[in-house]
């Protein structure tokens, strides 16, 4: 499939391109369109579906930046981000001197996202710049456009990302490049702990002979109550397990987690205890589950 004909230096700007079509990019670019934005994706396969609803699908990451002054990376971590920024077919050189805005949507590691944002800025005398943007709400908030958004970069680029952003969700900027990362962590160790939280009070009011609807149903309107367990009462409940969001990518959420404590000298107490019942979910092979396989794992030992 080739790309369409050079977008006009004029039009550049106001595109934006995606790459990175999983389980959180797809609905994000549905989001964009549906606000009339345009937008240039790829990836490694075609998305028909996606072309059919408006974006327009070019072949490589160079052309992707050759259209799009910003580009919203959701590939899974920087390593893949790396390898579609540099060669001839990468973004640097499809942005051919001219200024391009990485948003980097995926969790990601605080430090690692600013060495990138020195790297880019270097290579390019400024002209590429970094923001970073890890998004929290799941596939649901990602359908909905009700993410949460958290930029971290200097207030121009924060401000760029935020509008072009909105349509997805609310972003609100934390800070310099890697705070939306520090607060990404943040999120995941709250999560964590809920989610395990959630799993083993299920089987305790199981084993205890507890309906367990009618218990989620009235702790959901007390202290108890959020909205990961508004989002997976039902999977809890029955033991669905069936991937949503899932669970072994904790274990990297946790690790840049432990990354920031780390570099805050901050000891941690819950992050190691969770690190290691993660670990324990890959072990026994349930790490492409969904995190609610958090009550399957109590329940197994």
């Amino acid at each position: 499939m080739s790309s369409a004909s050079p977008t006009p230096a004029s039009t550049r700007d106001d595109t934006i391109g995606v790459i990175g079509l999983g389980a959180m990019g797809e609905p994000m670019v549905r989001r964009l369109l549906a606000a009339g934005r345009a937008v240039v994706i790829t990836g490694r396969s075609a998305r028909p579906a996606l072309v059919e609803a408006g974006a327009v699908w070019v072949d490589s990451p160079r052309e992707l930046a050759a259209r799009a002054g910003a580009v919203l990376s959701m590939l899974p971590d920087l390593p893949q981000l790396e390898q579609a920024l540099d060669g001839p077919d990468g973004m640097l050189a499809g942005a051919d001197g001219g200024e391009l805005l990485v948003l980097v949507g995926s969790t990601s590691s605080a430090t690692g996202d600013h060495a990138l944002a020195g790297r880019l800025s270097a290579a390019s005398d400024g002209r590429a710049r970094v923001a970073d943007c890890p998004v929290s709400g799941g596939v649901d908030g990602a359908d909905a456009g009700a993410l949460s958004i958290m930029v971290g970069g200097d207030a121009a680029d924060a401000a760029r990302a935020a509008h072009l952003l909105d349509p997805c969700g609310r972003a609100v900027h934390l800070g310099p490049v890697g705070a939306g990362e520090v607060a990404k962590a943040c999120n995941q160790l709250v999560v964590a702990a809920t989610i395990t939280a959630l799993g083993e009070a299920t089987v305790l009011a199981e084993r205890s002979g507890l309906d367990l609807e009618a218990m989620w149903t009235l702790l959901a309107g007390g202290y108890a109550g959020s909205n990961l367990l508004e989002s997976r009462r039902d999977k809890l409940v029955r033991g669905d397990d069936a991937p949503s969001g899932i669970a072994r990518y904790m274990i990297k959420d946790l690790g840049f987690a432990a990354d920031v404590a780390a570099a805050t000298g901050t000891n941690p107490a819950l992050l190691p205890t969770l690190r290691s019942f993660f670990d324990e979910i890959v072990e026994r092979g349930h790490g492409e589950r969904d995190i609610a396989v958090t009550r399957r794992v109590i329940a197994e030992r």
